[in-house]
């Protein structure tokens, strides 16, 4: 994924000013907790729900969440809590 020149703008006043990158860039911020718990901030929509697959919009690209017996369990307009056994998380552009 080719960064824009706003975003390297952005992403550079982050690092000079030392603020969480998350809440100037808009990207997700992801919260793992043990393979039973996931905590997504900042997902656009959720593309495909299955119990052993999520896969969720993000503003470059997809997350999917790879698990058995998945389970939404809060839902935000810009925050997820995902429950169950979760196995693999990836990035695709």
């Amino acid at each position: 994924m080719r960064a824009s020149w706003r975003q390297r703008v952005k992403k550079l006043a982050a690092d000079m000013l030392d603020v969480p990158k998350d809440s100037v860039l808009n990207v997700p911020r992801i919260t793992l907790i043990g393979g039973l718990q996931l905590y997504v901030e900042n997902y656009r929509g959720i593309v495909e729900f299955r119990d052993d697959l999520l896969r969720l919009a993000l503003t470059e690209g997809q997350l999917h969440v790879n698990g058995k017996e998945l389970v939404i369990k809060q839902i935000f307009p810009t925050e997820v809590v995902i429950e169950g056994s979760i196995s693999g998380i990836k990035y695709q552009d």
